[in-house]
């Protein structure tokens, strides 16, 4: 049995994953909280549609349970997430910090928790079971105006760590996939509150990786031997160097 829990899977890298996982003849499991979105996902994918918000423990409870229910899994994409505003730590809000951190974090966490017995017993069944955090370079370097999303990724990374070291000895790889410029539909759109010009700027004159990019690496990642555990996979695209440099314009070879 290869089945695969997708959170977040209403748009973006999260319908990219699943699209992709299905393509590699897994099961799929959809989850987000948009109904409409997710019943097109399924149309296109078959894939199987929960209706749930990770921040809420009870509907988790409740996606869990059907997931049990309806053929269990033997993969966990952490994918719901997202940023919003991009105040400095002194003006921003503490209402948006703990949007961010319900999601990223305590969203994940609880995600996790009530998914770990599931797929336990798929490991039990197939030898091995996965879990995979989409985190952010955010995650791992801060920039001016990143605060509360710098907060909530970097905590996601150490959960991810943490975790790695809790289920050692279980055969249960956890991974986390860290992308950097990524050009979706909505992602900056929210971040920014709507304002479709500013939200346009970071892409301007460079070519970021997509949602597609992003969601071969994490079907990858899923799709190595048992044994193999990519701990941590930085992607980025070959313009941006890192979080404060992206090369914009042609990249041509130096004479």
């Amino acid at each position: 049995m290869k089945r695969v829990v997708v959170t977040g899977a209403s748009s973006g890298i999260g319908a990219a994953t699943v699209k992709r996982f299905a393509e590699l003849g897994w099961q799929t499991v959809a989850v987000a909280r948009r109904e409409d979105r997710l019943r097109a996902l399924a149309a296109e994918t078959g894939a199987h549609i929960i209706v749930c918000d990770v921040t809420d423990e009870a509907q988790v409870a409740r996606m869990v349970a059907e997931v049990a229910e309806t053929g269990g899994a033997t993969g966990l994409v952490n994918n719901a997430g997202g940023a919003v505003g991009a105040d400095s730590v002194e003006h921003s809000s503490n209402d948006d910090w703990r949007r961010m951190f319900e999601v990223n974090v305590i969203g994940l966490r609880t995600v996790t928790a009530a998914m770990l017995p599931v797929l336990r017993e798929g490991a039990g069944q197939t030898g091995s079971a996965s879990i995979l955090n989409l985190t952010s370079t955010a995650g791992h370097d801060a920039y001016p105006g990143g605060g509360g999303y710098n907060a909530a990724k970097f905590a996601a990374h150490a959960v991810t760590n943490v975790l790695r070291l809790e289920l050692a000895g279980e055969p249960i790889r956890v991974m986390e996939v860290a992308p950097g410029l990524v050009h979706t539909e909505e992602f900056t759109l929210k971040r920014l509150r709507g304002d479709a010009e500013a939200a346009a700027k970071p892409y301007v004159d460079v070519t970021p990786l997509t949602a597609e990019d992003v969601a071969t690496v994490i079907a990858g990642a899923f799709e190595q031997p048992a044994h193999v555990n990519q701990d941590l996979i930085v992607l980025r695209p070959v313009a941006q160097s890192s979080v404060f440099h992206t090369h914009r314009g042609p990249l041509v070879p130096k004479a």
